[in-house]
């Protein structure tokens, strides 16, 4: 009897530790990628469509074979737009066994996960994390807070800006401009970089009015447009996304704004919307890396694929610039390892999304890559068939911005492994 009690504990034991190493065995065989970004609350519209890109550009690259010999996994966390919650969400997706950390919406957020990754790695050598930022835009993060674990692929607020402004620059029917956004720090270094530039590309431009307002509160944009229609403004720059975006253009438009739109995200889910119900043909404007009319045919057949299978538009087309060159790097080193991954991405040159070439600057880990400015309205169904959110309006691209162009200084002074 107690030998057969015996012979049972042991078979219960080998059938637990045979379990746990097949576990372990198979989290090897996955290169696990956890995305960390809002699934719940108002900043959920961009973070769905964000985890829905990463499980397209996952079944993309699982169909070439993966990296090394390893299949891709994209895991969601719910990070509700909060810096503290994030800090959470990153430690459950490294626990799960991702050595990669992917995140976008939120410069507040992203500045936590810079400053936890370097803290997780200087305590866990050898099993360092990887933090792949594809939307968070605050220059500190390549400048004082750059760190040889972070990447980013989206332009930085700076770079936009400038981009912007020397669109603005030659239009002589800007004379008063008011600024509005979000009160964090991507928000306050846009308003501070917009005011900059402006002074030094058209000093006799007016800023007749400089708003903040908190991030994914608001509900009611009302007062805040009755202020820039008393102000006289004919032109606004925002860098509000999300529904702090397409709730500021309803607003408008319930109020028969009639100004030009100078912004970094029109396009998230919502805005699209919003802008047509302004009325305003071709008066909102947005800087990106690539438009869904974009003349490119693969770009073009990937945007046809993308909505016939979630049925929106590709938001963001430096997530496939990301994954590709992760899926490149970790080929490139013929392994997994975060430094050595980090290695192969320094100075890596690739052919971008929307055409031509873009590479990572080794000296603050900042992608740089040709930039378009693009209108929102009626379009030529067809030269440009991409329509947004069953409006009949499309974006029209308007301007290109070379790389030389885009090419700001830093103030990194990064530590190296």
């Amino acid at each position: 009897m107690i030998a057969s009690s015996f012979k049972r504990r042991a078979t219960f034991a080998l059938a637990a530790i045979t379990s746990v190493w097949c576990g372990a065995a198979l989290a090897q065989d996955t290169i696990k990628i956890g995305y960390i970004d809002p699934l719940s609350g108002p900043g959920a519209t961009v973070g769905e469509v964000g985890l829905k890109t990463f499980q397209f550009l996952v079944e993309e690259l699982n169909a070439k074979g993966g990296a090394a010999g390893k299949k891709f996994e994209v895991i969601g966390y719910d990070n509700k737009t909060n810096p503290q919650e994030s800090l959470i969400q990153a430690q459950k997706a490294v626990d799960a066994g991702a050595r990669i950390i992917t995140q976008g919406n939120g410069s507040g957020v992203a500045a936590a996960l810079v400053d936890w990754v370097n803290k997780y790695n200087e305590r866990n050598p050898g099993k360092e994390v990887l933090y792949l930022n594809y939307a968070a835009v605050d220059p500190i993060l390549t400048n004082d807070k750059c760190s040889f674990w972070h990447f980013r692929w989206d332009a930085n607020s700076d770079i936009k800006m400038e981009a912007l402004t020397n669109y603005m620059k030659p239009k002589t029917n800007i004379k008063k401009v008011y600024l509005i956004n979000q009160d964090y720090s991507f928000g306050q270094s846009l308003r501070t970089i917009a005011r900059t530039m402006l002074k030094a590309k058209r000093p006799d431009i007016e800023i007749v009015g400089d708003e903040l307002h908190p991030l994914l509160k608001v509900t009611d944009f009302s007062p805040y447009i009755a202020k820039i229609k008393a102000s006289g403004a004919d032109t606004v720059i925002t860098g509000n996304w999300s529904q702090d975006f397409a709730l500021l253009l309803k607003a408008a438009a319930d109020a028969g704004l009639n100004v030009e739109w100078y912004t970094y995200y029109a396009g998230g889910t919502g805005g699209p919307t919003a802008i047509k119900q302004t009325g305003l043909n071709h008066k909102v404007f947005a800087i990106v890396e690539s438009f869904p009319n974009d003349e490119l045919p693969s770009a073009r057949e990937t945007e046809k694929a993308f909505r016939a299978k979630y049925n929106t538009t590709v938001l963001y087309p430096r997530a496939f610039n990301e994954m590709r060159m992760l899926a490149a790097a970790i080929n490139k080193a013929n392994s997994t390892d975060g430094a050595k991954v980090a290695q192969a991405l320094e100075d890596m040159k690739f052919e971008v999304y929307g055409g031509g070439e873009g590479f990572i600057r080794k000296d603050d880990h900042q992608f740089f890559q040709p930039m378009y400015i693009g209108s929102f309205g009626d379009i030529d169904k067809a030269k440009e068939p991409f329509d947004e959110e069953g409006t009949g309006w499309g974006w029209r691209q308007i301007a290109k911005i070379d790389i030389k162009d885009t090419m700001l200084g830093n103030t990194c002074k990064m530590t190296r492994p």
